[in-house]
This record gives C-alpha cells, structure tokens and sequence, in this order.
C-alpha cells in the first residue's frame, strides 16, 4: 500500500506523477515561477499535493510532482479545471522558455497485506 510521509495509507488511490526537464541552470527560476503563478491555481483546482521533488542521481534538472485523485473521473474534472482557470495561461507563458520536456505517468495504488495495518 503507498504510504504518505507520516506512513498513513493514502485515501485516494491514483497518483499524477508529473516530471518536469528544466533548462541547464533555471531550476531557480522555475521554481520561483511556478510558485509564484502555478501554485495558487493548481491549490484552488488540484487540491494539496503529496509532494515536490528534484533530482539528485540520474537523469538531472528535473522537478517532480505527485497528486493525488480518487479515480480518473476526479483527475479528469480537476485538470479541466485547471487547464480552464482564467490565470493558467499566465503561468503557462512564464514557464515555457525553462521547461524542455514533460512526463506524466498516473499510477495505482498496489494494496499490499505486508503494508496493512494489524
């Protein structure tokens, strides 16, 4: 069973694992950018995130996001959501020169009996 920081079972079963390859040397103006312009919509149409990553070993300059959905209906509305947000294009525009890739994988929470509580 995937485990949240606290090792407390997550309540929604599918995870948006987004990578994001940032230009040779920008990750602080990406950042600062998405922050700045990303953050507060995808708060109001995502919800909270599990996390924010960046790269240390293997493929390098890369930003990682998790959320969390309770099903692809719930990811499909809240994207649309997202991707209709009046400011969106803002941050869109900002962020175009830095980012030169993008992955999104949704993965499904494997229920394992080793992991349940007792």
């Amino acid at each position: 069973m995937l485990l949240d920081p606290l090792l407390k079972p997550l309540d929604k079963p599918l995870v948006d694992h987004r990578i994001y390859t940032i230009r040779l040397r920008k990750m602080n103006e990406f950042v600062e950018v998405f922050d700045r312009l990303a953050m507060p919509i995808l708060l109001e149409t995502l919800g909270h995130p599990l996390g924010f990553y960046t790269s240390v070993v293997g493929a390098q300059n890369q930003f990682v996001h998790l959320w969390a959905y309770e099903s692809l209906a719930d990811y499909e509305q809240r994207c649309r959501a997202r991707d209709t947000h009046p400011d969106f294009p803002e941050y869109l525009a900002a962020s175009e020169h830095l980012i030169t890739a993008q992955e999104t994988r949704l993965i499904r929470l494997l229920d394992l009996p080793s992991l349940r509580e007792r």
